[in-house]
């Protein structure tokens, strides 16, 4: 059977993908500048005999036709994108790039869909249809490289009838995957704010507008946006994650910079929340006798499985793995542009257990000391295979 080969090709060739990762996670590369990873990938798809392109610069897609006639085309997509982190790891893979770390797991899922690719191809006759490989620049950062290389055409000639990508879950235990149908994640923009004064002496605060206290009290207003406008029932997150002004005691600094992020499940609150901040901070900044820039750059769509599609793939993993290591994932706040392609075709987006406790293997992802248990990429290499030479929509 199909899938006892899957599962065999994967056991053979798990330690050549772990290898793999190693090289990844050791070389990481930023956002939009993977261009050592893209050649990599490239030169690892040639050795297995598949014909590739490049999409948005460092971006791939590449095709492996099964046998026969078929209309079935369905699309596997790894992201390859690192973190501005500085890894902690003691390991012999660790980053060799500083400051530069992955921390969200690409590497590993590199990783896994490079081994489904060569698992693929070396079963092409065995399985029908066809099966676009899609590696994904940019993830971590807007406008999110999923959506440049669908203006480039990455879901034509041919089109997919779905699409699926896995993501490393630090939460689920090794031997374990999760699916959930519908909704799985949030949208996600971000927020840029900047409070302007012509600054003053920290003794005479009443000759200047206070830049430092305006900025305390505007964050503690705008998370009442949140928790007093937004239906409960509808999960969304304000949060301001960078506060930069003042470099001294005695000097009321002229100018205040502030970051956050904005994640909803509901497209019509996200759209009302931006107004409701706008008008917000606007308001009390310059009743408070300050300048404000204020730009909210609208990023991700939220992640929305498709049902029926995520139906016949979950069933598909309860073959794999056997049912009871397949649960369902919980609904989350993290956002991902995978749900630009869930758009355009139905998507299956699922998530693959690397946590360890007894090997302290138990760090978040964007933590400096983020890792899985490697026997996780056997299962991810292994699923990806199956689900592209299995599903069908």
């Amino acid at each position: 059977m199909l899938q006892q080969t899957i599962q065999s090709l994967a056991k053979q060739y798990a330690d050549e993908f772990i290898a793999v990762r190693h090289h990844l996670h050791a070389h990481p590369e930023l956002s939009y500048k993977e261009f050592e990873t893209s050649k990599f990938i490239q030169d690892k798809l040639a050795s297995f005999g598949i014909a590739y392109e490049t999409k948005a610069g460092t971006g791939i897609v590449a095709l492996i036709e099964g046998k026969g006639p078929s209309s079935r085309i369905i699309a596997l997509r790894a992201d390859m994108d690192a973190l501005p982190i500085q890894e902690e790891n003691d390991v012999l893979y660790k980053s060799t790039n500083e400051g530069v770390m992955h921390a969200c797991g690409h590497d590993v899922h590199t990783a896994c869909l490079l081994g489904a690719a060569k698992i693929l191809q070396e079963t092409k006759h065995d399985w029908e249809g066809t099966v676009k490989l899609i590696f994904q620049l940019g993830e971590e950062k807007n406008p999110g490289g999923a959506s440049l290389m669908i203006k480039e055409g990455v879901l034509e000639n041919p089109k997919p009838q779905g699409i699926i990508a896995l993501h490393v879950h630090p939460g689920l235990d090794l031997g374990k995957l999760s699916f959930r149908k519908g909704r799985v994640m949030a949208s996600a923009d971000e927020i840029y704010i900047t409070i302007k004064s012509k600054g003053g002496h920290a003794a005479a605060p009443h000759l200047t507008a206070d830049t430092i206290l305006i900025a305390s009290q505007l964050i503690v207003s705008l998370q009442q946006i949140v928790a007093r406008n937004n239906n409960p029932t509808s999960p969304s997150v304000l949060s301001i994650c960078s506060f930069q002004g003042g470099h001294t005691t005695n000097v009321i600094p002229s100018e205040v910079k502030l970051m956050g992020t904005f994640r909803a499940m509901d497209e019509t609150w996200r759209r009302k929340a931006h107004e409701l901040i706008t008008k917000q901070a606007i308001g009390l900044v310059e009743s408070m006798g300050a300048e404000i820039d204020l730009k909210i750059d609208v990023g991700y769509p939220t992640v929305d499985n498709d049902p029926a599609f995520t139906d016949i793939a979950w069933k598909a993993a309860d073959s794999y793995m056997g049912k009871e290591n397949v649960l369902e994932t919980e609904l989350r706040m993290g956002a991902e542009d995978f749900g630009y392609y869930t758009q355009i075709i139905p998507g299956c987006f699922f998530r693959l257990g690397v946590r360890n406790e007894t090997a302290g293997i138990v760090h978040n992802v964007h933590t400096p000391k983020f890792n899985v248990d490697e026997r996780s990429i056997e299962i991810g290499m292994g699923m990806m295979a199956w689900l592209g030479a299995s599903v069908t929509v």
